[in-house]
């Protein structure tokens, strides 16, 4: 294949910055698979293995998530919190996961154990990256109440199942690429991709049923503006 010459080569990778991106997006923006999106290259006269899909991925998802968090302004200060477990080669593990008011994810830990030891971990990770809320929104399991009560003190902790709809919603794309998955493989696996994943999406899929046909347009285009800015980084 012949690579044009406006594109942005990347030292030490056969190919530049915008194929890479491109299949990192691809693979993060739909239910795909490796073998997915390397039909789509190949489609498209580049013939890259499956394989090198997967570390393009896994070294580069968290370069995008992190530009997009860098960029992001500063969250509602009213959080939902929640944990979900997923399963680990035949063992227990739990997803949890923090939303703002407006359904931006802040935040996601994978961890084994669902006690006060594991909600406060995840409840200091959170106040570290963004302070203290005004109000936090959780189910009714007590493990939260000690870590809120002494990390906030300030903070409006509402324990309770029907308030929580919204991170409910949230966890669903995590449950449909952990059956494309075949399940997650490691814990590291699933921390480092969830965390890519969510903040990807987080950018290519506003709130469509809140929009015009117009306003999402917009929205789109203003997304892909903003992987073109991080695909140059990359080179940088």
């Amino acid at each position: 294949m012949n690579i044009p010459t406006h594109m942005l080569r990347l030292k030490g990778f056969r190919y530049p910055c915008e194929i890479i991106a491109y299949a990192v997006w691809a693979y993060h923006r739909f239910a795909l698979s490796t073998a997915d999106v390397e039909d789509l290259l190949a489609a498209r006269g580049v013939l890259v293995s499956r394989e090198a899909i997967r570390l393009w991925v896994n070294r580069f998802g968290q370069h995008f998530a992190n530009c997009i968090r860098r960029d992001l302004p500063q969250p509602n200060n009213k959080w939902h919190l929640d944990e979900v477990v997923i399963t680990i080669r035949g063992k227990k593990h739990w997803l949890w996961r923090a939303i703002d008011a407006n359904g931006d994810v802040l935040d996601i830990l994978v961890q084994t154990r669902r006690n006060a030891k594991a909600a406060k971990r995840f409840f200091q990770r959170l106040i570290t990256l963004f302070g203290e809320p005004r109000v936090v929104i959780t189910d009714k399991l007590r493990s939260y109440i000690q870590p809120i009560s002494k990390l906030a003190p300030g903070a409006d902790h509402r324990a309770h199942k029907g308030l929580n709809n919204a991170i409910e919603v949230s966890h669903r794309p995590t449950r449909k690429r952990e059956k494309i998955f075949g399940r997650f493989k490691f814990h590291r696996q699933a921390q480092r991709f969830l965390s890519a994943h969510d903040q990807i999406n987080l950018i290519f899929r506003p709130r469509r049923y809140q929009l015009t046909a117009t306003s999402y347009r917009h929205a789109r285009t203003d997304a892909f503006n903003l992987w073109s800015e991080y695909t140059a980084e990359m080179a940088a």
